[in-house]
């Protein structure tokens, strides 16, 4: 059995995740660690709920009673502390989207990777099952990808994150440059998209959805054929979780390096720099630290402030 530690529950992913882990034997949550905003009263109901061994007072204490940590904290700008016990000890750890929201911060990821560290990540959409078929038909079958066009809605950032990495999913790396194609808006909402220019002449388009929740929708253009995907919300979890319990066991698994990871994060920060700069297309290996980016602290203020209890008392 895989024990897995919970770091801040601030989100819907560790009761999901959890209620996955559920249905099989390979893992579970064992314990927890909070300094976030969820109260006691909803990290005790997280532990009755699964059935957790304890919550721990220090990050240290719960990397060293559990086989790989999970980082569920919705501000990205702290991510990286939060794993670092879990590194320091030669334990993987998994960051829940988004992996981090800046160029220092994703550099410093790349570090600790080419270091050793573990880090696994970071959507559960570029996992997803109608992703892993479609990759599946051999290439004389669907034809070669020349386009990929994907949606995704609720916000920029903590939720258009997904629909980069699955493209990227789909793509792999080769991202050259992202330009700003322009907004569509209805009252406060609004919708935005952006063109990605990949090294191989491939390219894609992403669509992000502010204010309304949108379903992750692709369209892919082959040299013989065009597919249309959408993916399943309700089983998004258990594509994951397969595949971190996947890798943990020593098992053939998809999980994408840290390199690929980064380079999703690499074409939000583009896409960004792009929009900043009224549509020039910014090249990802021009990217700068003090450069447009994502402020996970005030993602997590409004995030916490919306957010009714989750995790029952009782």
């Amino acid at each position: 059995m895989i024990r897995i530690g919970a770091v801040n529950i601030d989100t819907s992913h560790p009761m999901g995740f959890g209620e996955v882990m559920e249905k099989g034997d390979r893992a579970r949550y064992v314990g927890v660690y909070n300094d976030s905003f969820r109260d006691d009263g909803e990290v005790e109901g997280f532990i009755r709920r699964f059935g957790l061994e304890r919550r721990c007072a220090t990050l240290e204490e719960l990397a060293d009673m559990c086989d790989i940590g999970f980082i569920h904290g919705c501000d990205w700008d702290d991510h990286l502390r939060c794993a670092m016990p879990f590194i320091q000890r030669g334990k993987p750890v998994f960051i829940d989207k988004p992996l981090v929201g800046n160029l220092r911060d994703l550099r410093r990821v790349e570090e600790l990777s080419a270091g050793g560290a573990v880090i696994l990540g970071a959507s559960s959409a570029r996992y997803a099952f109608e992703v892993r078929d479609f990759l599946a038909i051999p290439e004389q079958e669907r034809g070669r990808i020349v386009q990929v066009f994907g949606t995704a809605g609720v916000d920029e950032f903590n939720y258009g994150v997904h629909i980069a990495e699955c493209i990227g999913g789909i793509l792999g790396t080769g991202a050259q440059a992202v330009r700003y194609m322009g907004r569509g808006q209805s009252g406060d909402e609004y919708a935005e998209s952006y063109f990605v220019r990949y090294a191989g002449g491939q390219s894609a388009i992403f669509n992000t959805f502010t204010g309304v929740w949108q379903p992750f929708a692709l369209t892919i253009m082959t040299t013989r054929t065009t597919y249309q995907l959408r993916l399943d919300s309700n089983r998004l979890y258990e594509a994951l979780v397969e595949q971190i319990c996947s890798y943990m066991e020593g098992k053939p698994h998809i999980l994408a390096p840290v390199e690929e990871l980064a380079e999703s994060v690499r074409v939000m920060l583009a896409a960004a720099a792009s929009r900043a700069r009224g549509g020039k297309e910014v090249p990802l290996d021009a990217l700068e630290e003090d450069g447009p980016s994502y402020d996970g602290r005030a993602f997590w203020e409004s995030y916490g402030a919306a957010s009714g209890p989750m995790y029952a008392a009782g």
